[in-house]
């Protein structure tokens, strides 16, 4: 065998190789996503009921809670961009990041001063990479987020939130994260966290149109049943809205980690595809360099004859 054929011979090697890691991630990644989706429809009946909850405290009471006023004057923003913890995911954590990007310049043009909370390796390394600095960040769970992980991210920002921004606190939260759509699409969201908007309508919040940071409130339409609030219909909405917050993270984060999967999915099976037509085209040319060194071998032996002949 030629130098030529031992080349092509050892790259259709490597690329099968290749080939077959590229693949097992894909089938990984797809078992995955039908997991993800089921945990994002798993918080469905917690929400629902904590949702009414809140709806039905919010309409016995008079709506006066610090994750509901709204600063007259807001001057700094805490921004929780989730990304993931690996690579292989084509463009999902590029796109957050992008995202938080545009978030931090809109905010500046109002005269708020962003301050950035990261979930996500990907996010730490592009801050870390440009010497930014930020005020807290998680990393190891991208991919599977449990409650506990949405709880530790909402404690530091509602604590941040409760604090004055004199001495370090923010006036608002918000995050961006990546809702699943479906395998093929996948949308980068950004919402605004904290304060929660209360609305005078009912509001599903799993209706397919992504987490809202809202609190429902009755507007006269209905009739209520009657309910006491122990101790109060005041300190039930002091205990549920951080709760609601936490729940609104963790939704968050599910969404995100379906979409994760997808986009690591995607990008696994085009790695494979382009595997595939790698190894056609090397096949290819060390069939044509084969040809080429038989040829070779047929002209020098006719030569050589010829030369005897004469």
């Amino acid at each position: 065998m030629g130098a030529q054929q031992r080349v092509f011979r050892q790259r259709i090697k490597d690329t099968k190789s290749t080939k077959k890691i590229t693949r097992a991630m894909e089938l990984i990644a797809s078992s995955r996503i039908v997991k993800a989706q089921a945990a994002v429809a798993a918080t469905e009946p917690y929400a629902n009921a904590l949702t009414q909850a809140l709806t039905l405290a919010a309409s016995h009471a008079q709506v006066d809670h610090p994750l509901l006023d709204q600063a007259e004057e807001p001057k700094r923003a805490a921004i929780l961009i989730i990304t993931a913890d690996r690579g292989l995911a084509g463009g999902y954590s590029a796109n957050a990041i992008k995202e938080g990007e545009r978030l931090n310049e809109r905010l500046k043009e109002r005269g708020v001063e962003p301050v950035p909370y990261l979930i996500g390796r990907k996010g730490v390394s592009y801050y870390k990479f440009r010497d930014r600095e930020v005020a807290q960040s998680w990393t190891g769970f991208s991919d599977s987020p449990k409650y506990s992980d949405a709880k530790a991210a909402a404690s530091a920002l509602l604590e941040a939130f409760l604090m004055p921004t004199d001495d370090g606190g923010v006036d608002e939260i918000h995050v961006i994260y990546t809702k699943f759509v479906s395998r093929v699409t996948q949308e980068v969201k950004v919402i605004r966290l904290v304060p929660l908007d209360v609305v005078e309508e009912v509001v599903d919040t799993h209706s397919g149109e992504g987490i809202k940071g809202t609190v429902e409130q009755h507007g006269g339409s209905a009739i209520w049943p009657l309910f006491d609030f122990e101790p109060g219909a005041k300190e039930t909405l002091d205990s549920l809205l951080p709760r609601y917050v936490e729940h609104l993270i963790h939704v968050a984060l599910l969404e995100s980690a379906a979409s994760e999967h997808a986009a690591r999915q995607r990008a696994m099976k085009s790695a494979t595809d382009n595997a595939e037509d790698l190894i056609k085209k090397y096949t290819q040319q060390a069939n044509q360099a084969r040809q080429a060194e038989i040829t070779q071998e047929i002209s020098e032996i006719v030569g050589g004859a010829d030369a005897l002949a004469t």
